[in-house]
């Protein structure tokens, strides 16, 4: 399966908002875990079982709790069995479907 997840701070440690060293604490999590992973300006993708990838989910919430009274968790599931090497393949599936109806490859660092 593949979670996409923000997870981050309902109330920021600061006056300036920020939330970085708490979201910089959960995604530490993400990497020792050892689950392949990606991380964007927005979410963090992880690929793996439903009770593995859930409980980085939950360590990640642990993780944020620890620096706020209230977290904040979105999170989007792709839930099929069977299937693995779905954070690149899915991404090369698309970029091969955009080649083949504009006739313009992907951008090298893509």
């Amino acid at each position: 399966m593949l979670i996409a997840f923000s997870v981050a701070p309902a109330v920021a440690a600061d006056d300036t908002g920020s939330v970085s060293d708490a979201v910089a604490r959960a995604i530490s999590v993400v990497r020792e875990s050892g689950l392949p992973h990606r991380t964007d300006a927005m979410f963090t993708t992880i690929e793996g079982e439903w009770d593995e990838c859930m409980a980085v989910v939950k360590r990640c919430c642990d993780v944020i709790a620890e620096a706020s009274p209230r977290v904040g968790l979105v999170l989007k599931a792709d839930i099929r069995p069977g299937f693995t090497g779905e954070l690149d393949g899915k991404l090369a599936r698309l970029e091969a479907a955009i080649e083949r109806r504009t006739g313009v490859p992907a951008p090298q660092d893509a």
